[in-house]
């Protein structure tokens, strides 16, 4: 089959996870292959995916080939596959908009984004080089708190008339406004936000639901992450936090039998550790009531690296981005968005999501 062509927006740590994993699974079989939710989706394996164009706009990145771009400053993920080949893939200067934080600029060069000096893309740039390259699905991988800088590569999409997998807390797929432009043009998007494999939301949400399911009463709860990534340096702005904060707390509140007042739920970043690198701890607690209205409480540490704990979700987003262009189905993908995703445009269960998103996969559900 041919490869399915994506172009990223953000070659940071997560970019780095994705790149290396279609080269690690070169040499796999399915049974040997750990860390997916799907080997075969429509007929793609997870290396049937080739990167057709990026953008940065750091000039340790710019102007290099993306094999090498990914090992730059200021990514400190694992390097769990060295030998990435190279592609013949420049990374071209993106548009800064909004994507650079000021206060960043107190920190260390190995730990901050140095913007490059070149001109940046316009937008017409951008289009121009999407649809040169092929490119069938956009990637953003933006900072968080990059709410232009999404909007300007969601916009990019739209005139390239690429699908778009919205991985970053700024909210496209669940903006009703947003969500109907790839309607009205019948190009698919996914978002928003994208949910680890296993990470401190899919926990946290799992326990909720348990609780749920099982008649305890949460009466409140806090989530607590640390990491030393350029996530959580860009989050020490906490004007910068806000939709992140919003995004993992609806993801939890969605799947609880009662709301919580805001005061009795606190999810959200909390600090930036540098030693830490990529590696996030969560630091979850929950508090409720059993039978006869006995108190009980749990207390959980997790400790993940946290850019490979999403790069498999999102190859999977991106073969279900390419069976809607396959099937000429445009608009939200409701099911993918929903099990993929910490604010997708409806949420579900997880349990239900996933039902939905394999019925999407085998052709039973449109979206």
């Amino acid at each position: 089959m041919d490869k399915i062509k994506i172009a990223i927006a953000g070659l940071g740590n997560c970019a780095s996870s994705l790149i290396q994993g279609l080269e690690y699974y070169k040499d796999k079989e399915e049974k040997d292959a750990i860390g997916l939710m799907h080997w075969e989706i429509g007929g793609y394996r997870p290396f049937d995916i080739e990167v057709v164009a990026a953008f940065d706009i750091d000039e340790r990145k710019v102007g290099k080939d993306i094999s090498e771009a990914i090992f730059a400053h200021p990514n400190c993920t694992t390097v769990f596959c060295p030998d990435i080949p190279e592609t013949g893939v420049k990374v071209t200067m993106g548009n800064i908009k909004d994507g650079v934080s000021e206060h960043m600029e107190s920190y260390e060069d190995q730990y901050r984004f140095i913007p490059a000096t070149e001109p940046e893309s316009t937008e017409e740039d951008v289009v121009s080089i999407l649809k040169d390259s092929g490119a069938e699905v956009l990637l953003n991988f933006l900072p968080v708190g990059s709410e232009e800088g999404t909007k300007f590569y969601a916009q990019c999409a739209l005139d390239a008339n690429v699908g778009f997998v919205n991985n970053m807390p700024v909210f496209i797929a669940s903006n009703p406004e947003w969500g109907q432009k790839f309607a009205d043009k019948g190009i698919p998007i996914i978002g928003d936000d994208i949910k680890a494999q296993l990470g401190a939301t899919i926990t946290h949400r799992t326990l909720a639901d348990l609780f749920n399911k099982r008649g305890v009463k949460l009466e409140r709860t806090y989530q607590l992450n640390t990491g030393g990534n350029t996530d959580f340096l860009n989050m020490l702005n906490r004007d910068r936090l806000s939709s992140k904060k919003t995004s993992k707390t609806e993801a939890v509140q969605s799947v609880l039998a009662e709301r919580l007042d805001d005061h009795n739920i606190h999810i959200g970043p909390s600090d930036y550790v540098p030693w830490q690198q990529d590696n996030k701890l969560c630091f979850l607690r929950m508090e409720g009531k059993l039978f006869g209205d006995v108190p009980m409480n749990i207390e959980l540490r997790l400790s993940v690296e946290d850019s490979p704990n999403s790069a498999g979700v999102v190859i999977d987003a991106i073969r279900c981005c390419k069976l809607a262009l396959v099937r000429g189905v445009g608009g939200i993908l409701y099911s993918p968005s929903s099990y993929f995703m910490k604010h997708p445009p409806q949420q579900f269960t997880d349990d239900v999501a996933h039902l939905m998103t394999n019925e999407f996969i085998e052709g039973k559900r449109d979206n």
